[in-house]
């Protein structure tokens, strides 16, 4: 049976895991799994029913009883600048979660272990049957810890506010650049400080830092490091 080839980044908020793992997936032909999207849509399934989301058996259970699917967005109607589309409940909600409200309670629902367990077995179950591009902040050490090419994508802060504050401002979000990077500066202690898998770079992980680098630049980077790989893997 032929192996799948994993490609697993891992990156701080808004370092542009998102929209190169995307294109890259596309470049390549493999599906693009956003593990992040699917923690915010545990969020958002937990803020609609007025679930505390630290109450780790009730969003676990309601997590359990929903059927969370993902897929590279379909022509014509979902080629809305959208980078997955994420159905919940049968309901699109791809646009829903990717609210300031969902992104905080995401990296809280990411604290519960039985969920990340959940969450992952559903993630390396993807991967073992077709070919990814999955990004996130756990994705080369805990869900994908044999990936064929572990990245560590990043940016300096500067740059990291900058592009989530246009995302912010191009969905109509009126939000200050000085409001942004707190949220990002936020965000980033609550990643690298939690007891479940904190956001670290492993030690056969590509660093890329996308500070300088425009979005065609990295994906053509990372392209290039693939084919490198299977030409690699093609010899031995």
């Amino acid at each position: 049976m032929r192996k799948t080839f994993q490609i697993a980044i891992d990156g701080p908020v808004a370092a542009g895991k998102g929209t190169v793992s995307r294109l890259l997936a596309q470049r390549l032909g493999f599906l693009y799994v956003d593990t992040g999207a699917m923690y915010r849509a545990t969020a958002l399934l937990a803020l609609r029913h007025e679930i505390d989301l630290n109450d780790e058996d009730k969003v676990v259970a309601l997590l359990e009883k929903s059927k969370l699917e993902m897929r590279n967005p379909l022509p014509p109607k979902e080629l809305d600048g959208r980078l997955t589309t994420v159905i919940l409940d049968g309901e699109d909600v791809s646009w829903a979660i990717r609210t300031q409200k969902c992104g905080i309670g995401a990296s809280k629902v990411a604290v519960l272990s039985k969920l990340r367990q959940t969450l992952v077995k559903k993630q390396q179950e993807i991967a073992s049957t077709q070919d990814v591009v999955m990004e996130g902040r756990d994705i080369t050490f805990r869900v994908l810890p044999d990936a064929d090419l572990k990245i560590f994508l990043t940016a300096n802060l500067q740059a990291r506010a900058a592009r989530r504050h246009t995302q912010y401002l191009t969905k109509g979000m009126n939000i200050t650049i000085e409001a942004v990077t707190s949220e990002i500066k936020e965000r980033d202690t609550r990643d690298m400080q939690r007891k479940i898998d904190p956001l670290r770079i492993v030690p056969d992980a590509w660093v890329l830092d996308t500070s300088e680098l425009k979005i065609e630049e990295v994906v053509d980077l990372i392209a290039d490091k693939v084919q490198k790989i299977r030409n690699q893997n093609t010899n031995e």
